[in-house]
This record gives C-alpha cells, sequence and structure tokens, in this order.
C-alpha cells in the first residue's frame, strides 16, 4: 500500500514541477523581434515590433485586420490578425495599434511565406511604446 502512496506523490511532485516549469518559461520568456520569427514558426512566443501598417479588410472572406510590424505591407515581416469573430473585444484596432510598438504573444504561424499570430483576445498584444 505504501508503494502505490509513494508512486502517487512522486507522480504528483512530477506534474507539479512539469507546471512550474512551464508557467517559469511563459513568464520570463523572452520576446523575439519581428525579423527573429520565421526562426520560430510553431511555438509559443512574444514577438515585439514597431506596427508599420494596418488594415481592415471588411471586403475580404474572414473579414481580417492585419497589424503589420516594422515594415508596411506588402514587404511586412510579420502580421498580427485578428479575425472579424474576435475584432469586437479589440474595438478599432487598426487605429489602436497604429504607430505604436508593440508585443504579441501566441503560435507562430505561416501564411504565404509571411509569419503570423493569430490574435483572439487583447491580452496577446502589449503596447510598449505610444507614438510621439
Amino acid at each position: 500500500m505504501s508503494g502505490i502512496r509513494s508512486k502517487r506523490r512522486r507522480s504528483f511532485l512530477f506534474v507539479v514541477a512539469v507546471v512550474l516549469a512551464a508557467a517559469n518559461f511563459a513568464l520570463g520568456q523572452r520576446a523575439i523581434s519581428s525579423y527573429e520569427a520565421r526562426n520560430h514558426v510553431g511555438e509559443y512566443s512574444k514577438v515585439c515590433g514597431q506596427v508599420a501598417s494596418t488594415h481592415f479588410a471588411n471586403r475580404s472572406r474572414g473579414a481580417p485586420t492585419f497589424i503589420n510590424l516594422d515594415r508596411p505591407y506588402p514587404d511586412q515581416v510579420f502580421t498580427a490578425l485578428i479575425w472579424v469573430e474576435d475584432r469586437s473585444k479589440f474595438g478599432s484596432p487598426e487605429e489602436r495599434y497604429a504607430d505604436r510598438e508593440i508585443c504579441v504573444s501566441g503560435v507562430i504561424q505561416v501564411y504565404r511565406g509571411i509569419p503570423e499570430i493569430i490574435l483572439r483576445n487583447p491580452s496577446q498584444v502589449q503596447v510598449t511604446k505610444t507614438p510621439r
């Protein structure tokens, strides 16, 4: 009986250690630049840069809002994307984040060769610098 308790205790401690390590990683995660994002595809990352252009494509399928970092469309190096079903949570993101320096967090994906993070919640965006 004590052998079973010992195994359960070790399993419990292992799970606690994994959860604490994951939380520590997420909280202490190093931010990467928009240019580095292509090297982190598939990873949960925090990507930072200057908003260079924004666009609400309300007539396109899914009515996406594009927030391009460091270089404007069509030469963007990274895009934060908000689909229409989540847009109301952000207000008018194309205005709210224009000309600001921001960090966005999420899993980096690639669409047509450009790394991107899909934003579902405003908590994924941190404004680090406002325009002068």
